[in-house]
């Protein structure tokens, strides 16, 4: 007889609960949903300040260029003219002054999320008065008898050259084109609307185009700078919860690590304290009820006496259970291995059941390959094992009913045991309650029979111990069958007799 390997019984824990990442994503929501009722217009406090974080060092490296042209456009208006550069340049410094203010202030200050939007306005302040001088310095009557090439074309060129700076080294800030040259399109549109000359009407036309396309890329740079610092953002908050939960990871394996400890000397005390009285109410019931000492005299008392010791005696065996399936989870069970025989093992369970058996006029058949080679293993936990099954299926079966055993190869090499009966079953939702610690299904709550729950949970794990696979296939009226399999590394092969030697 043969029979092919089963598959291994799913272990994943059910769902309960929402989810991790169902958490994890409805604290992102309601970040995002609270910046926006902060900002006016949809930028997140947090990065808004960070652009403004990027704004001063990235202005102030821009500072020597806007020097320059400052200075040519001194020159250019001057034409050697002394004071008018003097004040050119005075003029410059201040109305920049303003701004090199904030920007000094907001490097000493420790500035919040609350103030970003404030802290931005007196930016943006301060490139209004900023851009003043080039308002003024195409409002100036240009200089006739330089001809049109000193006069006008080289300051629009100027005046274009600073729009486009601006626009490189302050985009971080909203809008900088057109606060800082905000004045310098008033001016120039009112010198256009009076230009008599078409190559002047051109120029202003350049220069009041010019403005609108360097803050369109002012704008584009603001946004790719804002996506760097959300994806950054989002990147460290992403680093930040993975930490966090292997952080509490860590701290549920030391709280599961310290209960497990505390249950192990919990099970270590009530193994000592439980066992030592256990033993004495066993040997003085049993001696009182089989009167060994002498007559009792009352046929209630020694019945008494009977029961004190079968209710002594299961107790007794629960607390062997309770510690057995504490040291499995623990990794504290040793397996005594060496070889053993199924056949043989499974042959003795039956003798231990057979009366219990007879009593309710089960049948128990038992189907053996024959010649299997042994197995290695611990013999005292494959015994527990093969009993536990069989006890179950004594349990659970009616009377009259018939119980099969099974012992042969698997189709991988390996060997199995099979018990199956033609009880009530086990319902299908009930499965994993009877494979859990404790777990009862519904008709060995209704039955009679003393039990404890923790029979197939104990089967389970010391089969895994032995590197095999634990199933259980029931159906509610259809019975059950429990199959235990190991792998063919445990089977022992039989080696060839050799050869005498002439």
């Amino acid at each position: 007889m043969s029979l092919a390997a089963p598959p291994s019984l799913d272990k994943s824990a059910l769902p309960r609960g929402g989810t991790p990442g169902h958490s994890l994503e409805l604290a992102r929501t309601l970040r995002r949903t609270r910046d926006r009722l902060i900002s006016a217009d949809g930028m997140p406090p947090r990065i808004e300040l960070e652009l403004l974080r990027q704004h001063v060092p990235q202005f102030s490296a821009g500072l020597p260029a806007m020097a320059v042209l400052v200075g040519a456009a001194g020159a250019l208006l001057a034409l050697g003219d002394l004071p008018v550069m003097a004040a050119w340049i005075g003029l410059n410094l201040l109305l920049a002054l303003p701004l090199l203010l904030v920007l000094r202030a907001f490097e000493k200050a420790a500035p919040s999320m609350v103030t970003a939007f404030a802290w931005r306005r007196r930016f943006q302040i301060g490139h209004l008065a900023l851009g003043l001088p080039w308002a003024v310095l195409m409002a100036w009557p240009a200089c006739e008898a330089c001809g049109f090439v000193a006069a006008d074309a080289v300051r629009f060129a100027v005046a274009v050259a600073v729009v486009g700076t601006v626009s490189l080294i302050g985009a971080s800030l909203k809008a900088v084109v057109g606060w800082s040259f905000a004045p310098l399109v008033v001016v120039v549109a009112a010198l256009a609307a009076r230009a008599d000359d078409p190559s002047q009407f051109a120029l202003h036309g350049v220069l009041l185009a010019a403005v609108p396309f360097f803050a369109i890329v002012a704008n584009r740079l603001r946004a790719s700078r804002t996506d760097r610092i959300r994806h950054r953002t989002e990147r460290d908050q992403f680093t930040f919860e993975i930490e966090a939960a292997r952080i509490a990871s860590d701290q549920a394996r030391q709280r599961a690590e310290e209960a497990n400890l505390a249950k192990s000397q919990f099970l270590a005390t009530m193994s000592h304290e439980l066992r030592t009285p256990l033993n004495a109410i066993l040997g003085f019931s049993e001696v009182i009820g089989e009167e060994i000492l002498g007559p009792v005299g009352n046929e209630t008392y020694r019945d008494y006496a009977r029961d004190i010791h079968n209710s002594g005696q299961h107790l007794l065996d629960l607390i062997n259970e309770i510690l057995d399936l504490s040291r499995v989870e623990a990794g504290r069970y040793t397996l005594n291995e060496e070889a053993v025989s199924l056949v043989a093992i499974a042959t003795a369970a039956i003798g231990f059941v057979q009366m219990k058996a007879d009593a309710k006029r089960i049948e128990i058949r038992a189907e053996f390959e024959p010649n299997l080679p042994q197995l290695w293993g611990d013999p005292r936990s494959l015994r527990q094992v093969i009993l536990n099954l069989l006890s179950n299926a004594v349990k659970f079966t009616p009377g009259r009913g018939r119980i099969l055993v099974r012992v042969g190869w698997t189709a991988g090499g390996g060997q199995y045991v099979s018990v199956r009966d033609n009880g009530p079953g086990i319902p299908k939702e009930e499965m994993p309650l009877v494979l859990s610690s404790f777990g009862q299904g519904t008709n060995a709550i209704k039955s009679a029979e003393q039990g404890t729950g923790l029979g197939l949970p104990i089967v389970q794990a010391l089969v895994n111990l032995h590197n095999g696979t634990f199933e259980l296939t029931s159906a509610a009226g259809q019975g059950t069958e429990a199959l235990a399999t190991f792998p063919h590394a445990r089977v022992l092969e039989v080696m060839p007799a050799l050869a005498e030697l002439p």
